[in-house]
This record gives structure tokens, sequence and C-alpha cells, in this order.
């Protein structure tokens, strides 16, 4: 471990790959700048504290704040003694844009791709190395599938651009020239939807660091997501929808999943979509509500219990078919079945958390067994159909490929680099669907 005092500050530990779970900071300093953690109490003094980030190791920096002031810690790379609130330039929008509503009614077979956690090492000072090897391999993709009359239309992003969104510098530098590669040469729209590392895990709306990190994010994606005032965007929010083929996709902001102005905006827009129309419904959002690595197992995040609380009996009644998250840095696939007055059901969970960020591990299975309760006469049962490996070089960097062909979904997993071959099912393929008689 290597240790020094940048500027008088604050105290920057780095530790090596693979490191201890536990790292004991020594704090100097009486005042700080934010920092940021996954989930860790406030300090009640300024002589040490313990960060536990998971099961790989990263150069971390920690400002403590004394009482009274405010408190967060920030994983990663630089931290700003300034708001840093300029974005360079907002990504490039594609040269065939996402195409109105109206224009693919009749599409009933497309693909897409869909992948998350991107942040990098070194987010501020040079390309994400790990997430350019993913976007080489997706263009490649991209320019396979075109050959083979299967075009990709679209690549979806559940979250953690960089590791701090409200660092300008961080998607300047590190990320926006990456994905202006996917729009220009894959001529392809990008949605992302915010993870923790954008925009923070403050329940405030009001929260400094949100603020800068949604200022940043709406800078970004100016081109790409709904326009603010469009009926298919909630105002203020990174929250917003929209309609290809006989698909709908909803990208909701989990950091606040108990946000009721949000609820309520996402429960309108499933209340009014054309379901003769629109037969499959996906959303995509950070947090998921059931996983294994260090954010799921025998811990419940606050915002996976609220998910499990309000959002999945709301997609159970709409008949939600496809959960894309991340957060997990791992890939993993659950299957939720349940019944209602309509018949049986299934909504699958894809945790695809693969695009660059450093790798999980499996940690253990999480206690279920409540929630299925709570579900009563729906009889939800739950099923762990691909699990991640205890090692996270088991979990190589990957993306997916979602094959859409009327009701019928199929997923492709693809591993990048020495993942190539990655096999979650003993092969990269599987049918969202169960077999019947």
């Amino acid at each position: 471990m290597r240790e020094h005092v940048a500027n008088g500050r604050y105290l920057r530990l780095a530790t090596d790959e693979g490191g201890a779970d536990d790292v004991m900071v020594q704090v100097h300093e009486t005042r700080c700048l934010g920092v940021e953690t996954e989930s860790m109490a406030r300090p009640t003094t300024i002589t040490q504290m313990i960060v536990r980030f998971g099961p790989i190791a990263v150069s971390i920096a920690v400002l403590v704040a004394m009482p009274g002031v405010p408190w967060h810690a920030h994983l990663g790379a630089q931290i700003p003694t300034s708001r840093d609130t300029i974005i360079s330039a907002p990504t490039l929008a594609p040269r065939t844009p996402l195409p109105s509503e109206a224009a693919t009614a009749r599409v009933t077979r497309f693909s897409f791709i869909s992948y998350g956690d991107t942040r990098g090492r070194r987010d501020g000072s040079e390309l994400q190395a790990e997430h350019a090897l993913v976007i080489e391999s997706m263009l490649a993709t991209i320019k396979r599938s075109a050959a083979d009359g299967d075009s990709i239309r679209f690549v979806l992003q559940s979250g953690d651009a960089v590791v701090n969104g409200a660092i300008a510098r961080q998607l300047n530098v590190s990320y926006i020239p990456l994905i202006n590669r996917l729009t220009q040469e894959g001529d392809v729209p990008y949605l992302l939807a915010v993870g923790n590392h954008d925009v923070s895990s403050s329940t405030d709306l009001r929260d400094p660091r949100r603020i800068d990190g949604l200022h940043n994010y709406f800078a970004t994606n100016v081109n790409l997501i709904p326009a603010e005032g469009s009926p298919r965007r909630l105002r203020g929010y990174p929250t917003y929808a929209f309609g290809y083929g006989n698909t709908f996709f909803i990208a909701f902001d989990s950091n606040i999943p108990d946000d009721t102005v949000q609820l309520a905006w996402v429960k309108s827009q499933l209340e009014g979509l054309n379901r003769s129309r629109y037969v499959n419904v996906a959303v995509f959002f950070h947090h998921p509500p059931f996983s294994s690595g260090p954010h799921g197992g025998a811990r419940i995040e606050p915002q996976a219990a609220s998910i499990r609380a309000k959002w999945m009996p709301l997609f159970r009644r709409h008949h939600v078919r496809l959960l894309l998250t991340g957060h997990e840095h791992l890939y993993e696939h659950w299957v939720e079945r349940y019944v209602d007055s309509t018949g049986a059901h299934r909504i699958d969970e894809i945790v695809s958390g693969g695009g660059g960020a450093p790798l999980y591990a499996y940690t253990g299975e999480p206690d279920l067994s409540e929630y299925a309760r709570s579900a009563g006469a729906q009889q939800l049962t739950l099923e762990h159909v691909a699990r991640p490996s205890i090692d996270p070089g088991g979990n190589p960097f990957h993306y997916v490929v979602v094959h859409v062909d009327g009701a019928r979904i199929s997923l492709e997993v693809i591993g990048v680099d020495w993942g190539r071959g990655f096999a979650p099912y003993r092969s990269s393929l599987t049918s969202l669907s169960d077999a019947r008689p």
C-alpha cells in the first residue's frame, strides 16, 4: 500500500489490484470536499474509518467533513476543489436518428445492444481502456449484423458512465469520444440511464453532487434522449421512454426509487400504452432488484429493497417482459414467474455490468423468500438462470445483443478480449420463454 497527502487537502491511499477488502483510512484533515462510496455510514470521528468496496481494491481518495459539514466520499479518480460542469461538446447524434414511434409501428423483428458500468480507472485522464475494447467488439457486431440483415437499431446503457459524473472532465476526456464512435462509425442511437456514479446515490433532489451530475448528464446526452418537454420524458429527471416497433422502453433513475413523481410518471406511461401494438415492455435502469455480487447476496441495498416493494408489483401488473440492469460488474440472469387473472407470466432480469468497470465476483444468493410471499396469490417464484463466477476473472467484460421477433425475445451474450467464448448458459445464447407442451 502507498499513501500520500495531496495538496494538504486529503489523504490518498492506493492499493494494488486484488488487495484486501478493507482499507483503513487515517484522516488528517478537518474539512473536506466530496467523497462518495457505494455505502458508508457518516464517520463520527476524524481519526479513522473503514472503507469497504468489495472484492477488488482500487485507488481511492477520501475527504472527511466535520459534523455539520455536508459529507460524501468518492471512490476513484480526481476530486474537484471547484465545480466542473462544462461539457466541451455533447455526444454526437447518429446520422440515422431513432425514428418516430409512428415510423416503426409495423416493425416486429429487430435487435439492439444492452450493457452497463463503463467507468474506468483513469477517468478524466485518458480514454477508458477496457470500455474501448467493448466498443471495438460492438462495432464489429454492428457491422456483422447489418450484413446478416438483422441490424442493431440502438444501444442501451444501464448507468455508471464514469467514476464521478459531477466532474465534466471525466466525461469529456474518457467517455464521450468512445460513445461518438458508436453513434458515428456504428451509426446507432445511444441511450443512457443514470447510475449512482453518474448522479450519486443521494435521495435528496437538492444534493449538490446530484445537481452537478444531472447537469453533466443532460449536457452530454442532449442529442440522444427525448427532448425536455417531450411527452416521453419526465421534466427535470433523467427518466424517459420511447417505442420501437412492437416494444416499449422505459429508463428511470433507480437512485431515487421512492420518488413519487417519478413513480407516478412511469405508471402513467404504462397505463397509457396501446398493448395491441406494444406487446413487449422493457425497462432499463441501474440497480437490480436481485443480484449475487457485492451489492446483493446477503446484502439488501435500499434501492433494491424499494424496487422490490414498489416497482416490481407495477411491472407485474403491466406484464413487463424484460429488466436490463447493471451495478454489479458481472453477468447474471434471473427469472421471476407469477400468475394473474390472464394466466402465467415471467419477467426476465438481466444484470450486465461488464462495460469496463473493475470486475466483481459472486458473493452468495439473496434471501428472496419474504419477497416471494409478499406477492400472495400470484404464486411468485424466482429462478437464478445464470450465476456469476466466484472468481472475478470468470466474469469477463461483455455486452448483450437482444433479438426481438414478435413476442419472442432471445439474448446473445458476447464476451470481450480474454472473455471471448463466454458461455453463461453453457453457450452464449438463451431464449426468454418457457417451453410449452
